[in-house]
């Protein structure tokens, strides 16, 4: 079983990140905090105009603002699970790990809000009808779209963290934040994707048609809100301006298809990829 499996997985391959990072050791001035390539802006005219420091300072930001959506997400997810978990048999494994998943997720907030205050950098998080919408969802989102909402960002940072835990040119801060979180993650994602499997199995066409109205809105969020527009400032770019270029710039559109490959081709293989929305996330594949 699933869920008997992942419990075991969560006591043999958790971590502490008090203990596992060095919250201490200086940043390296030479180093960005995503791939640059990565980088909203990388390949733009605006780039090219940038300073080596700068670039660097705007990857800051970025990383910021990663960790920012994230924290929103996962914040989103536990009240999801606890609520859930209300209603379940403590004794079973799958409500077990439901509140292991809980755990980690408070560690991994706590973990991305203290690499955000190393940073020096604002917090940004979504705000506005996305901050109203999340609070929403947060209430009363069951069944697929529960699963699918979460999915999409859990899967995004895992594939964009996947690299940078890996790329030389990125703080070892930021390496260790995002090995700690990939490992673990990937448990979640499991989890998710065999719920999410299940309830889609049960659910009606009518509920289903409208759970994929508020994944696709998931997606929307999750595609054009990842790097806040207010990053830009941290360089001296009117964020309208920033967030124009980022959005016209095949190298950022390639990295957000990227991105959400993964999870595009399964949420597609459950049918729950269709509508506007979607196609306004810029996480679908150019021909689609």
């Amino acid at each position: 079983m699933t869920a008997d499996r992942l419990l075991r997985a969560s006591a043999e391959h958790s971590y502490d990140p008090d203990v596992e990072i060095d919250w201490d050791a200086p940043l390296a001035d030479d180093l960005y905090f995503v791939p640059p390539h990565r980088s909203s802006l990388y390949g733009t005219a605006l780039w090219d105009g940038l300073t080596e420091r700068q670039r660097i300072t705007l990857t800051r930001h970025e990383v910021s603002s990663i960790a920012g959506l994230g924290i929103w997400f996962e914040t989103i997810l536990m009240q999801l699970l606890i609520r859930a978990y209300y209603h379940q048999d403590p004794t079973a494994a799958p409500s077990q790990y439901a509140l292991t998943e809980v755990a980690d997720e408070c560690r991994h907030s706590v973990m991305f809000g203290r690499m955000i205050s190393r940073l020096d950098t604002p917090v940004y998080r979504p705000g506005g009808v996305d901050e109203a919408l999340g609070k929403w969802i947060a209430a009363t989102g069951t069944g697929p779209r529960m699963y699918a909402a979460i999915l999409i960002c859990e899967e995004i940072l895992d594939t964009l963290q996947r690299e940078a835990m890996a790329c030389e040119q990125v703080q070892p801060l930021v390496r260790m934040v995002s090995r700690v979180h990939v490992v673990e993650e990937a448990r979640h994602v499991r989890f998710a994707r065999d719920e999410l499997a299940a309830q889609v199995r049960t659910a009606g066409r009518g509920r289903l048609a409208f759970d994929k109205l508020v994944i696709g809105r998931a997606a929307y969020l999750c595609g054009t809100r990842l790097i806040h527009p207010g990053v830009y400032r941290s360089v001296g770019i009117d964020p309208e301006v920033g967030r124009k270029a980022a959005w016209s710039n095949p190298h950022h559109r390639e990295t957000l298809r990227w991105a959400g490959e993964r999870v595009v081709a399964y949420l597609s293989s459950l049918g729950l990829v269709s509508g506007p929305l979607w196609r306004m996330s810029g996480l679908l594949p150019v021909d689609s």
